[in-house]
């Protein structure tokens, strides 16, 4: 008997690492979050990842063997069969954007593909990588729609600022003028023209300061509930008979700190937008509600600061927007509306008010199903501050004390020392902060009160106000000034217990404010 032996330890070692080695590879394959495939020339599957089966809902068993036009659309197989080819062509590795279908829309990815080539030199598969970008490009087109805003907010707000003492001119010496003409003077009609012009001017101003945060607030803890149904009647005449108002308030709302007048314009603007998307009538329906943003939400828009917020929706049953359209309504100046019907203001006020007291707002629109705008503010603990919608203002009011004015434009203080005067008001008027310090030095009267710019070359008014009561103990300062400024305000929001009237001001709310600040 002849025995032959053979000793394959050697062979069994390597086999047991080839095997060890290539369920390393399939492990390192199927645990990736990348999407991993290869296809022959043909475009037919030889291989895919546990992740592809995960992502698109499909077994290998279903996959191998087919061809991208067996699994997607003819749109998407036609694009991903482009890509393969051009691969091949060109002989080495390329990387593009793909988009693939997906249950909530489509994605898109980031697909590395390289060919695969045999002994001979020649290529026989394709072997792909793709990575799921879609988070990655949503984040990036809000930071992109957010440095847009921002750019075109500063120079919305510089125009505005130069406006304002153009505009408190107009308005100034235009009602002075008409204070001195008869009922019957054929300039009246003029003068009012003019008036009105520069009124609108002023509205218009007042919204891009809104739109670029530049506009003083002042903030008071706020009932949500209590200002929507304040504003019940006004709304009900602003949106007209063909639709139906529905307020749907909680009943345990929680308190925000906010400007009452800034809110109640965002609802206005809100409710008259509504409006003009339901041109043959429907609902508006008004919600208010305590919610939650967590971290997750927070994640998916990076200007929200998660937490205990307190949500104002407003939903109406109109056209509804598309993508496109719903990416640029918070642009000034962008409308939908027909020529001359619209300054295209309105909601990029509301988006200015609700960034610059620190909210958050979101769209949610289809074409044909409606829009539902939700604001989200943050929730505090105080208890609310009763606040009611101003009613009016009586009859002009006078003095006889004597005010300081500083004000470097000359028109300006040409107005204000005009309309002062004729109130029976002492008037003392300098151009800047030395000269208002030499002045107050030198007078042997008292002065009750100084009314000075805020922004002024040389000393800020504020500068100019420590310096002065230093000087004079008790006198009263009132700010004016058409635009934020760090002299007398933090991130938009008016120190506590300073006095401020905001540019452009007709003369009667020139005197009130004055009368106001005197009495206190």
């Amino acid at each position: 008997m002849l025995g032959i032996s053979q000793d394959v330890t050697e062979r069994k070692r390597a086999e047991r690492a080839l095997r060890e080695s290539q369920q390393l590879l399939q492990a390192i394959i199927d645990n990736s979050t990348a999407v991993i495939y290869v296809k022959d020339l043909q475009g037919s599957y030889l291989m895919v990842n546990r992740r592809y089966e995960e992502i698109f809902h499909l077994t290998r068993e279903a996959v191998l063997g087919k061809t991208d036009h067996d699994v997607f659309s003819q749109e998407a197989a036609d694009a991903f069969r482009a890509m393969d080819q051009r691969v091949v062509a060109a002989g080495t590795a390329l990387t593009e954007e793909e988009v693939a279908p997906h249950d909530d829309g489509p994605h898109t990815y980031i697909s590395v593909k390289c060919p695969l080539w045999d002994n001979a030199g020649k290529p026989y598969a394709v072997f792909g990588i793709s990575t799921d970008i879609t988070e990655r490009k949503r984040l990036e087109q809000q930071l992109l729609q957010s440095q847009r805003m921002e750019a075109v907010g500063r120079l919305a707000g510089g125009v505005a600022h130069d406006f304002n003492n153009l505009l408190t001119v107009i308005i100034g010496e235009s009602e002075l003028m008409l204070a001195s003409l008869a009922p019957n003077d054929p300039l009246r009609a003029q003068i009012e023209a003019i008036d009105s012009s520069a009124q609108r001017a002023a509205d218009l101003t007042r919204q891009l300061l809104a739109f670029s945060r530049k506009q003083v607030l002042q903030p008071k803890v706020l009932d949500l509930n209590t200002i929507v149904t304040d504003l019940g009647k006004m709304l009900r005449r602003l949106i007209g008979e063909d639709v139906e108002l529905i307020n749907r308030l909680s009943s345990n709302l929680g308190r925000v700190k906010a400007d009452p007048g800034q809110i109640e314009q965002i609802i206005v603007n809100l409710a008259i937008n509504a409006r003009d998307a339901m041109p043959r009538g429907g609902t508006l329906t008004i919600e208010t509600n305590n919610t939650k943003l967590d971290d997750q939400y927070a994640s998916q828009h990076p200007e929200v600061r998660p937490g205990d917020q307190v949500m104002l929706a407003v939903s109406d049953t109109g056209t509804g927007m598309d993508r496109e359209m719903q990416s640029r309504i918070f642009e000034p100046f962008f409308t939908t509306k027909e020529r001359g019907k619209g300054t295209g203001l309105g909601l990029a006020t509301v988006y200015g008010v609700v960034k610059q007291s620190e909210g958050h707002i979101w769209v949610y629109s289809e074409p044909g199903r409606g829009t539902t705008f939700k604001v989200y503010l943050p929730k505090v603990e105080e208890p609310a501050e009763v606040t009611r919608r101003s009613a009016g203002r009586s009859s002009s009011a006078g003095g006889s004390e004597t005010v300081l004015v500083v004000e470097d434009d000359d028109g300006v203080r040409g107005v204000v020392r005009q309309v002062m005067s004729s109130a029976g008001y002492t008037v003392m008027e300098c151009k800047n902060a030395e000269q208002a310090l030499s002045m107050s030095g030198s007078y042997s009267g008292h002065i009750h009160l100084m009314v000075t710019d805020v922004i002024m070359p040389g000393a800020s008014g504020r500068e100019l106000a420590q310096k002065i009561t230093a000087l004079r103990p008790g006198i009263r300062v009132l700010y004016m000034s058409g635009y934020t400024d760090n002299a007398i305000v933090h991130h938009g929001v008016l120190d506590e217990g300073v006095a401020f009237i905001e540019k452009p001001f007709t003369p009667d709310r020139l005197l009130h404010k004055v009368r106001e600040v005197l009495n206190t």
